[in-house]
């Protein structure tokens, strides 16, 4: 009986601690646990994506109260520097993109939003050039931000084409199922493109300098500064650029004849 209990115990303990290993294991799959919390009974975890993320928008932030605070200092008579001429011409590029895609009528309401998004975007993607892992590169992070280009989507749906939104679903009838399946699928669609595409760049560039010696890769990395340039530049502005084109395409769907 003795000796039963002792191994039903030492089995518990081993199998909590393979299930803890599991666990540890899993999260170690591309994010790094920083601070484990127990939330009523469900284990949840501060990630590096978490710090990365504060990162990105604490920048973000900073060059944005930069660029109000030389604005407001600006008379008619001063001559802008770099940084306002390229803060002039980001917010230039990107009124013009949304009216020329969402129409002069609705284009100009929805800058700040597309602005906001393709900024965020480009920063967040950017991140590997600073040793930080791409929050993008966490499923979660595409998914969220294309969960709210859903809503935006069929919030102006119903606000433009009314029960319209609805009935256009059914038109015509044989293809229902496949049209609420497009429809549902638009977010999935979204975000795995995004997730995918900087997720295949932290993989490869990750496995390249999991193969070299840590004393090696401070004389080697500057080598891999095209692969860089091509998974956290080019790429990565793609990938950018191609979300926000589909939010303001889809939108723009909603606004009919309006647009």
């Amino acid at each position: 009986m003795v000796l039963a209990g002792n191994a039903t115990r030492i089995a518990s303990v081993l199998a909590a601690t393979s299930q803890a290993a599991a666990e540890e294991e899993e999260l170690q799959l591309g994010v790094n646990g920083l601070i484990k919390l127990n939330i009523f009974g469900y284990t949840a975890w501060i990630t590096t994506t978490h710090v990365n993320l504060l990162i990105v928008l604490v920048v973000i932030c900073i060059l944005a109260l930069i660029a109000n605070r030389k604005i407001k200092k600006m008379d008619e008579d001063s001559v802008p520097g770099p940084f306002l001429n390229i803060v002039e011409t980001i917010v230039e590029l990107i009124d013009s993109l949304t009216r020329s895609n969402m129409g002069e009528k609705h284009g100009g309401k929805f800058s700040n939003y597309i602005g906001t998004l393709f900024v965020y975007l480009v920063c967040a993607n950017l991140a590997g050039l600073f040793g930080l892992r791409a929050p993008t590169a966490d499923y979660g992070v595409p998914l969220g931000l294309a969960l709210i280009t859903f809503g935006i989507i069929h919030y102006n749906g119903f606000k433009y084409e009314k029960v319209g939104h609805i009935t256009k679903l059914f038109k015509p009838a044989v293809l229902t199922p496949i049209n609420i399946i497009g429809e549902i699928a638009t977010p999935m669609s979204m975000s795995l493109r995004l997730f995918g595409n900087v997720m295949s760049g932290t993989v490869m560039l990750g496995l390249l300098y999991g193969l070299l010696p840590k004393l090696l890769k401070l004389f080697i990395w500057p080598a891999f500064g095209f692969l860089h340039a091509y998974f956290d530049v080019f790429s990565g502005a793609i990938q950018s650029y191609v979300f926000v084109m589909l939010t303001m395409v889809f939108t723009a769907q909603c606004f009919g004849e309006e647009n």
